[in-house]
């Protein structure tokens, strides 16, 4: 009893707590040594303080009760991020065939709404209650039977009349691709029950944008057959995205893959555009789940989230965070226990899914969004910056939208993260006069360095930055675009 009543008391204190986000220039410990003067801390932006569409913090698995909303909500606007991937939950909703509960998923659409944050909803997984009605979990396979496919139509007509005028973007299935335990869903399947799912949600939101799927992977194999079965059936116009999730150990691979399934697009429907939909690591040893068994840090994992968001933005696809929180899977069949890919440290059901810890990644991707929002625009396919001296460099340019001003962010690529931080010298050459006062920006700590003169110098059109790299994220901008917070450190240098 005291066990039961203790476990009682602690998800009261968590659902009363406040939010503990550090806000301090020190929010992320560095042993990095770059041999800069630092002038300060990016400053973190919340939801309404900036404008993040190309962003989305994944907060799926609460209709499997993997999570709960209501133990994380307040960590969310404080990110910046202003949209959130939500699953709908068939088998939640409708327990009984022919009676709706929609309580648990009004609680989340209609808070996010609140709080100033939209929700991209996934119509995912079958329903056991239904005969032929498929599973709950992850690649449990499609609803099969007339009667299934019946009552999948009545509730997704429900649920889309339901969140009419409050959620505008959709996704049709989660990973429909992935083949575990011998279920499978065909091209041609997948179409038909894309079609059919699509046309009711547009009938009660006709101007809805819809996501044809959640692929396990850049599958090009999967999306040749997909698409050639709706363009045979007149219906790619029904889609506006297709979504990917992309899961390597080294965030970096797999862009031939992204690269390949956007020629077949362009191919069969020019009108779709790709979007990263799910996309993260563990930030510990974990026995289950996608990137398991491996050696996993806070500290990888937040160069990790760091470099496959940045990636993906300098793709030209919208991002994913996965996500919010630690996962407690129960219903999976193949994923059972608790893993760690939140960028919050959580307990499991058991204790209400409290928070335990704030983690290093919350504030790496605060720090990223505070800098790479709809403020700057990613210049896909027109980047002139280079960089010289690591094994495999990744740089990317963004242009204020305001000022035109360039931004080259940048890092070493060849290898998945590691522990430590050591930096090596490297060259950054940009197609743009020099600023008028340079700064060097680790986003993993926010910190902000001056660059000095002997650090620059004119080739030509292109000037030239001598920059400390390493295997997470940098970048080099105008101190005018950025906005910093000043450590005492800092402060005490001018008195």
């Amino acid at each position: 009893m005291f066990r039961i009543a203790l476990s009682f008391a602690l998800v009261a204190i968590a659902a009363a707590a406040e939010p503990v986000v550090d806000d301090s220039p020190t929010r992320v410990e560095s042993t990095l040594e770059t041999g800069l003067e630092c002038i300060g801390t990016l400053r973190p932006k919340a939801v309404g303080e900036v404008k993040s569409s190309r962003w989305t913090l994944d907060c799926a698995g609460t209709d499997r009760e993997h999570a709960d909303w209501r133990a994380v909500r307040d960590y969310v606007a404080p990110l910046g991020i202003a949209r959130i991937r939500v699953q709908a939950g068939w088998a939640r909703t409708e327990k009984d065939p022919g009676v709706y509960d929609f309580a648990w998923l009004d609680q989340i659409v209609f808070d996010a709404a609140r709080r100033g944050i939209e929700v991209w909803m996934e119509l995912s997984y079958g329903n056991p209650a239904y005969p032929g009605g498929g599973g709950r979990q992850l690649a449990a396979g499609m609803p099969s039977s007339e009667e299934a496919l019946s009552a999948w139509d009545r509730w997704v007509g429900l649920t889309a009349k339901r969140y009419a005028g409050v959620v505008r973007d959709w996704c049709v299935w989660n990973e429909p691709d992935l083949r575990v335990g011998g279920v499978t869903n065909g091209p041609e399947r997948a179409a038909a029950f894309a079609i059919r799912t699509a046309e009711i949600v547009r009938r009660e939101i006709p101007d809805a944008t819809i996501a044809a799927f959640a692929l396990s992977w850049a599958n090009a194999g999967f999306v040749r057959p997909l698409l050639a079965e709706l363009k045979a059936r007149g219906k790619t116009g029904l889609f506006d995205t297709i979504a990917y999730h992309h899961y390597k150990a080294n965030p970096d691979d797999g862009y031939d893959e992204v690269e390949a399934c956007r020629r077949v697009v362009a191919e069969y429907a020019p009108n779709l555009r790709l979007r990263e939909g799910e996309g993260g690591t563990l930030s510990e040893w974990c026995a289950v789940g996608a990137l398991s068994r491996l050696p996993w840090t806070e500290l990888k994992q937040a160069k990790y989230d760091l470099r496959r968001a940045l990636g993906d933005l300098g793709h030209g696809d919208d991002t994913s965070v996965f996500h919010i929180c630690d996962l407690e899977y129960r219903t999976s069949g193949f994923h059972d226990g608790l893993v760690r890919y939140g960028l919050l440290k959580t307990t499991g059901q058991a204790e209400g899914f409290r928070v335990l810890k704030v983690k290093k990644a919350y504030y790496a991707v605060q720090n990223a969004v505070s800098v790479f929002n709809d403020a700057l625009e990613a210049e896909v396919g027109k980047g002139t910056s280079t960089l010289s001296g690591v094994a495999r460099p990744a740089v990317y340019d963004w242009r204020d939208r305001s000022t035109g001003l360039k931004v080259a962010v940048f890092w070493d690529a060849a290898a998945m993260p590691k522990e430590e931080c050591a930096a090596v010298r490297a060259e950054l050459r940009m197609l743009a006069e020099p600023f008028a006062a340079p700064v060097w920006v680790d986003v993993l700590t926010g910190n902000a360095y001056r660059l000095p003169p002997e650090r620059i110098r004119r080739e030509g059109d292109f000037t030239v930055y001598t920059v400390p790299c390493y295997d997470s994220p940098a970048f080099v901008a105008d101190h005018s675009l950025l906005t910093l917070d000043e450590s005492w450190e800092v402060r005490s240098r001018r008195r």
